[in-house]
């Protein structure tokens, strides 16, 4: 995410944590067995992700490199802990606000035991409160209209993502080809690997 020179474009992640605060808050007990569009998650596995990755791109967009931020995501399948519900809008809070400091989108960070640019940690960060968001909502029948600029900007990534980091080894599945004037949320959805159709 640049502005067409050296300078990132930094990205207000609060309108999306928000909504991916609301979306989790309104998540009964009963549903958090249910499937999500995440074929290995069911929904409290879905949520145990969110809280994990939130703390750990806080931490990214930080610098506060450590335990958080080299843990490899895939190591362990992530489960929800006692005070979630109370955890993750707190914790979605610090992520925004870490975002919030221009220095977070510079230099170099560490992601999922990664070394990435700030920026593109950044990109990945919006991505996650995007696609997850709509895994969430679908998997518990939400309606789910995420933020304007968020979405563009998953988009932005994902498109260019598409052709540099797919394949067997990457973090994304196949893209799931849909009609050019589908919705936006659709074609973010299909680039993200996932089927805009998917129902539990």
């Amino acid at each position: 995410m640049t502005d067409g020179g050296t300078t990132p474009t930094t990205l207000d992640l609060e309108p999306q944590a928000r909504i991916v605060a609301r979306l989790a808050a309104n998540v009964t007990q009963e549903q958090l067995q249910g499937a999500t569009p995440c074929p290995q998650y069911a929904v409290h596995h879905l949520l145990g992700h969110l809280v994990g990755l939130t703390v750990a791109f806080r931490d990214a967009g930080r610098k506060d490199l450590g335990a958080t931020t080299d843990t490899n995501p895939g190591a362990a399948l992530p489960d929800l802990g006692p005070g979630w519900r109370e955890a993750l809008p707190t914790e979605l809070d610090g992520l925004a606000e870490a975002w919030r400091d221009p220095a977070a989108w510079t230099g170099m960070t560490r992601a999922g035991g990664i070394d990435l640019p700030g920026e593109i940690a950044g990109a990945v960060a919006v991505d996650e409160l995007v696609v997850h968001g709509w895994d969430l909502a679908r998997a518990t029948g939400q309606e789910y209209e995420p933020d304007e600029a968020a979405l563009r900007a998953t988009h932005d990534f994902l498109a260019a993502a598409a052709t540099e980091m797919r394949g067997s080894d990457g973090p994304f599945g196949a893209v799931v080809s849909v009609p050019d004037d589908a919705p936006l949320l659709d074609r973010v959805i299909g680039l993200s690997g996932r089927d805009p159709g998917w129902k539990p």
